[in-house]
């Protein structure tokens, strides 16, 4: 019977020791960096869909990572905490936006480097900012827009009744057409 434990005991060690090898893998092979980097910061009105460990990119190439993401209590904007590999020195002039990887894919910071002299030292705050573009407002804008266009061509209100219709029968309320079902 203790011959029967020492055994399963070996092999659930090599079963952690292969995990741990495939792990290492992974963080190897992943493009994710565990190495050093300095932070900057940036200002958005609001950054759907970007999350922590979120890629920060120049030109398509990842150079570092989203680390933190908070309000600011007064301004009641979103500020955004990055690494950036320590080889990359960025204008002051520096702009941030937020882009998404596609239509369905996730978002991350596009940094697009100015021409200014002077570089942003670790901690600065990068001002040129662009915030996230909610893929569901514009949707919806266009709906509205589209939907208001065709009922003015068409002639109709709002409530796809002609123009004419809604304004028979008296005023009820204050001015206002009858409510119907």
């Amino acid at each position: 019977m203790a011959r029967h434990g020492a055994l399963e005991i070996v092999t659930g060690a090599a079963v952690l020791v292969v995990a741990a090898g495939f792990l290492a893998y992974a963080v190897a092979h992943s493009g994710r960096s565990v190495g050093s980097g300095y932070t900057l910061y940036a200002q958005f009105d609001h950054i759907d869909g970007l999350t922590l460990g979120s890629d920060v990119r120049i030109a398509g190439v990842k150079v570092g990572t989203v680390t933190s993401e908070a309000i600011d209590p007064r301004t009641f904007v979103a500020k955004v905490a990055m690494s950036v590999n320590d080889d990359i020195h960025l204008p002051k002039d520096t702009g941030a936006e937020i882009d998404s990887e596609s239509l369905l894919g996730g978002k991350y910071i596009n940094l697009s480097p100015g021409g200014d002299e002077a570089t942003l030292k670790p901690g600065q705050t990068i001002t040129v900012t662009q915030s996230s573009i909610s893929l569901e407002q514009l949707l919806g804008k266009f709906i509205f827009s589209v939907t208001t266009l065709n009922n003015a061509k068409s002639g109709q209100d709002s409530g796809g009744k002609p123009a004419a219709e809604g304004q028979k029968g008296g005023q009820q309320g204050g001015g206002l057409p009858p409510l119907t079902k």
